[in-house]
């Protein structure tokens, strides 16, 4: 996410990266060209299952993130227009709806991986496989596959298996995939045209990747080489 922010940004763009943590309190400050807010989310005490977490996660950020639009919208003197967020978190559509932005979801994995957890919200694939070999028929635009080269939260996964929320979780990703304004994907066609033609015969997307540091790419940004983030006094 940070890689495509830096991206919009050397296009003339206003970049501000949301992040919700629970180890600090709110603050701002810039990371090159790009204004990263961080906002606190508490849990509430006690053991909480990762479907209760994920919910009070979805309730924190609900109610921050409009506040935090409506605050930088009087201060930055740049009105936001719209909303990049996630895959994971395919929810926050209403939340730009709602506020009036356009909708943007990125999915940082490749369209090979999408492919596959797109069949398993379709319900083309079952869940776990019937079958050792997943032919082509079934997984359209990829080469037969068996369930051990499958992404892992597939692999004989059922209701009753500890990583059930998982799976849902990343299948959910495609719960609002036509309504989205724009689907960006870190692929790129040469490296998988056929999947990415396939997923693109399923509604429109846009391949943005490799969203790796400039260095290694084109060298367009300035001092884009490290992976990690450098603290910022």
């Amino acid at each position: 996410m940070m890689q495509f922010s830096k991206r919009l940004a050397s296009k003339g763009l206003h970049v501000t990266v949301v992040i919700f943590s629970s180890k600090v309190t709110k603050h701002t400050r810039r990371l090159g060209s790009v204004e990263v807010v961080t906002v606190d989310f508490v849990s509430y005490e006690g053991k909480l299952s990762s479907d209760d977490y994920s919910k009070q996660f979805q309730a924190a950020v609900t109610r921050k993130l409009p506040e935090l639009v409506a605050e930088l919208n009087n201060s930055s003197g740049h009105p936001i227009s719209c909303l990049l967020y996630d895959s994971h978190l395919p929810w926050l559509l209403d939340t730009a709806r709602q506020l009036g932005l356009t909708g943007a979801s990125l999915f940082t994995q490749s369209c090979a991986v999408d492919n596959v957890y797109y069949n398993v919200h379709e319900m083309q694939l079952k869940i776990p496989p019937e079958e050792l070999l997943v032919t082509v028929s079934r997984l359209p635009a990829l080469s037969p596959l068996e369930i051990t080269d499958l992404p892992s939260f597939v692999q004989g996964m059922d209701s009753e298996s500890e990583y059930s929320f998982l799976l849902n979780h990343v299948v959910g990703q495609f719960s609002n995939f036509r309504e989205a304004d724009w689907i960006f994907v870190n692929t790129f066609t040469t490296l998988e045209e056929e999947a990415v033609n396939w997923l693109a015969s399923q509604r429109s997307i846009k391949p943005i990747g490799p969203l790796i540091p400039s260095f290694y790419l084109d060298n367009q940004l300035e001092d884009d080489k490290d992976r990690t983030w450098k603290e910022v006094p």
